[in-house]
């Protein structure tokens, strides 16, 4: 071994015990990163609990602290304007749901920002399909049965949201063009009034995430009655598909996934994909995710992206359809 090979091995070996003592990992010491997830919604929501559900394992499979900023507001329209300005280095992601990157652009005339031209798609993060939920006491034990009885009263049934446009909204529109029942819209401001006026049995149904509702089903408060998938969810394995009812067509999945800004080099990207899924397959963060009703769900950039424009036009003709306007 060589003078200069000798030295370099001191070094190293002196960087390794300085990281140990500091309690640092030789990456975030070489690298000295920050990678920020830029979550639109206030602190303590369900998007901003899957992004600190995944930051400090994101943080050790990319070798770089991982922090949470919350940028609410607009609709989602800052958080996604201050990514999409950003350095294309991929250290600034944004975790957003559904509604702001393919339910916002047909809903609202002008937006300060495009998802496709100022967005690169990272990866899926969890699922998050809709649970049609009653009143504990409400006599429907399915979607069929509540169908039915919307049916035969005058005024059909009345079916909150936590606003127009919204996911609970736009997928009560979809049960309503399945089966031509009249349910009748109450727009709410969020989703914890609307879900209070359901238990209290002022309004008759709602759909809405699961990890928003999973714990109203286990106190008994609400019933669950109808999931908008393709298949059951692993909480509740009891409650049947639409499709199961013989009710097609009701499909609402409030996915949330992650993206950085547009011209973050595709190798920036597959490094940050890669760290995604090595995440969601870490047992504990997915048992995390799955014990609050969201499913991890990882997937390459190219099949965000596919996603992303499938339903961006799904939601776009239902809007359309139904001439919804944001208030």
């Amino acid at each position: 071994m060589t003078m200069r090979q000798k030295t370099f091995q001191r070094r190293s070996a002196l960087a390794l015990l300085t990281a140990t003592v500091l309690g640092v990992g030789l990456p975030a010491l070489a690298q000295g990163k920050i990678t920020r997830i830029v979550v639109a919604f206030p602190s303590g929501g369900p998007v901003d609990f899957v992004a600190r559900a995944i930051g400090e394992q994101l943080g050790k499979e990319l070798g770089h602290q991982v922090i949470v900023e919350n940028k609410a507001g607009a609709n989602g329209a800052i958080a996604a304007e201050y990514v999409a300005r950003s350095a294309p280095d991929g250290q600034t992601l944004w975790l957003t749901s559904v509604g702001a990157v393919a339910i916002n652009p047909p809903l609202y005339d002008k937006l300060p920002y495009d998802p496709v031209r100022d967005l690169a798609p990272v990866s899926l993060v969890v699922n998050n399909v809709e649970l049609l939920v009653v009143n504990a006491t409400n006599p429907a034990n399915t979607g069929a049965e509540f169908v039915a009885n919307a049916r035969q009263q005058s005024k059909g049934a009345t079916m909150a949201s936590s606003g127009i446009g919204s996911v609970p909204h736009l997928a009560m529109e979809l049960l309503a063009d399945a089966t031509q029942a009249k349910l009748l819209h109450v727009p709410y401001k969020g989703a914890a009034p609307a879900i209070t006026d359901v238990v209290a049995g002022h309004v008759d149904g709602f759909f809405g995430d699961i990890p928003g509702l999973i714990g109203f089903v286990k106190a008994g408060k609400l019933k669950p009655i109808g999931i908008a998938a393709a298949k059951r969810h692993p909480l509740l394995p009891e409650v049947k598909t639409f499709d199961e009812m013989g009710i097609k067509g009701v499909d609402s999945d409030n996915w949330y996934a992650l993206f950085a800004s547009k011209a973050t080099p595709a190798a920036d990207i597959e490094r940050l994909n890669g760290a995604v899924r090595r995440t969601l397959g870490n047992e504990a963060v997915a048992a995390k995710l799955m014990a609050s009703g969201a499913v991890p769900a990882a997937s390459s950039p190219v099949e965000l992206a596919t996603l992303l424009r499938n339903d961006t036009a799904k939601w776009a003709r239902v809007i359309k359809a139904k001439n919804i306007k944001p208030e």
